[in-house]
């Protein structure tokens, strides 16, 4: 029998660490307990709130609804030639599924080592870091559809990924609730070092010919020389997106600022370096109220302690009309905004 508790505090289910509330909660475990949950209409009537890990989430109020925490846990494998098969509960913990890879050597999501949060959230994000997107390795996802009570299975293509974007962010947003992921991944890896980083690490290492092993540490340690951890101090990681803008209008914008860190993106489309932005504008390390920016990357807001959602998202929009009235570019947050 699910038990459904009210005014239940979700401060341990985000990773800012905001204090604040569900006017009901319930954790789901397997799958044929959200079909029990939604055979009562007044949980169809309820706006929702969907938990995983919590880490892409701010809390700007307390939520007058039925916060759901999925926990539905498992990993399984398959083998066929070099392929590799893998399917997660949509409640296991994204780094741990990358360290069950990587330590059998099934290559392709090393470079997402040690991105916070879920594995069931990681298609509605379709997570990336350091020239790796989830849907480089995606191959599906079982979802609950609320307003059918049916499982359906999302293919590579329904999914419509993305940069930071699926449509469960969009269309589907609320409507559906993702229980597994399944992945298509390789005995023989395909190395990626495209971003600079990686490399010079490496190479400080003396690591000439490395292995996924060598790249999952090797992103791990940048990740933790750059980014705080939510056990420590409270946040969601990059807050904020990779601006995308035309090549016309960087060139416009680089002929100012020669030094503008930048990628490319394709179609003749440009991918500024967020962080980079914000430093300029000299938001890093800077500590505003109870919250602030990390003081090793300014694309990180903090909660010092004590901070509301209120405060921090007062702060990104500050961040926000400085880094416009300087460079021009519209900044993104990236972080799910619950108010």
């Amino acid at each position: 029998m699910l038990q459904i508790l009210e005014n239940y505090s979700l401060k341990n289910f985000n990773t800012f660490g905001i204090e604040a509330s569900a006017r009901y909660f319930v954790e789901i475990n397997k799958e044929e307990e959200l079909t029990e949950l939604f055979m009562d209409p007044q949980w169809l009537q309820t706006s929702r709130l969907i938990l995983g890990g919590g880490s892409n989430l701010l809390l700007v109020k307390d939520f007058d609804g039925l916060a759901i925490r999925i926990n539905i846990r498992g990993i399984e494998h398959r083998i066929n030639h070099n392929e590799v098969f893998i399917e997660a509960g949509a409640g296991e913990v994204w780094n741990d599924l990358v360290n069950f890879c990587v330590a059998r050597d099934y290559a392709g999501i090393e470079n997402l080592s040690l991105i916070p949060g879920s594995v069931g959230a990681s298609p509605i994000q379709n997570i990336g870091a350091d020239g790796v997107e989830l849907q480089d390795v995606f191959r599906s996802c079982r979802a609950f559809e609320i307003a059918t009570r049916e499982f359906k299975t999302f293919t590579k293509e329904d999914c419509r990924f993305g940069y930071r974007d699926s449509i469960f962010k969009n269309e589907l947003k609320e409507q559906i609730i993702i229980v597994s992921v399944k992945f298509k991944l390789s005995l023989i890896p395909n190395i990626n070092l495209k971003y600079g980083a990686i490399e010079q690490e490496l190479a400080n290492r003396n690591i000439s010919k490395p292995t996924i092993k060598d790249v999952s540490k090797v992103v791990s340690h940048i990740r933790v020389s750059k980014l705080p951890d939510p056990s420590t101090i409270g946040n969601a990681g990059s807050f904020f997106k990779n601006p995308v803008i035309a090549e016309e209008q960087f060139q416009r914008l680089q002929s100012k600022f020669p030094e503008v860190v930048h990628y490319p993106a394709g179609d003749s489309m440009v991918k500024l370096a967020a962080g980079w932005l914000i430093e300029q504008c000299g938001w890093k390390g800077k500590v505003v109220g109870h919250t602030g920016t990390w003081k090793n990357q300014a694309l990180v807001l903090v909660n010092h302690g004590g901070a509301t959602g209120e405060e921090v998202y007062s702060l990104s929009s500050q961040i926000i009309d400085s880094v416009y009235t300087k460079f021009g570019v519209l900044l993104e947050r990236e972080v799910n905004i619950i108010d």
